[in-house]
């Protein structure tokens, strides 16, 4: 685990209020396009129609999140976790672990049986790998990016501890 507590909530985006949906699209902003520098839509159309893990800190701000994206809607039969961000100073904490965690298990309990497939940035290969996930495309530029498809089956057991923070 990480040694900083966070609050987790996974709601659909209609669940979200406005005050959390503020915080999720600022931060996002805040690591893709200006830490990144990455002038992309992140508002893409996707979102509606995810659930949303958000990690708050004690504190009521928003330390990480992903969606999760159903089956059919980003890739024709496989279900996958996406815009996976972390606040600057929890990093290096194992937060990026427990959430990609805690959205694959949560990921599997909405979608049973179905892969979880990844558009990951390539340089984050080897931390997906730890979770089980294996590449299955070469390298390409997704917004100016390089990225990576990766796959993780249903067979795989999901593991409730993290892995170990490297």
């Amino acid at each position: 685990m990480n040694g900083v507590p966070l609050y987790w909530v996974c709601r659909p985006f209609g669940a979200l209020g406005v005050d959390a949906l503020y915080a999720l699209m600022r931060l996002r902003q805040e690591v893709f396009a200006v830490e990144q520098q990455c002038a992309f839509l992140d508002a893409d159309g996707v979102d509606p129609r995810c659930w949303h893990l958000l990690g708050w800190s004690s504190g009521q701000q928003l330390q990480a999140s992903l969606r999760i994206v159903p089956p059919g809607l980003k890739y024709a039969s496989d279900a996958s976790i996406g815009r996976i961000v972390t606040a600057r100073e929890v990093r290096g904490a194992g937060v990026g672990h427990e959430l990609v965690a805690k959205g694959m298990l949560r990921c599997r309990q909405l979608y049973p049986g179905v892969d979880i497939r990844i558009s990951a940035q390539a340089h984050l290969r080897r931390f997906y790998e730890r979770f089980g996930f294996a590449a299955v495309s070469e390298e390409y530029l997704e917004d100016g990016v390089a990225h990576i498809e990766m796959l993780r089956g249903t067979r795989e057991r999901i593991e409730i501890d993290m892995p170990p923070v490297v």
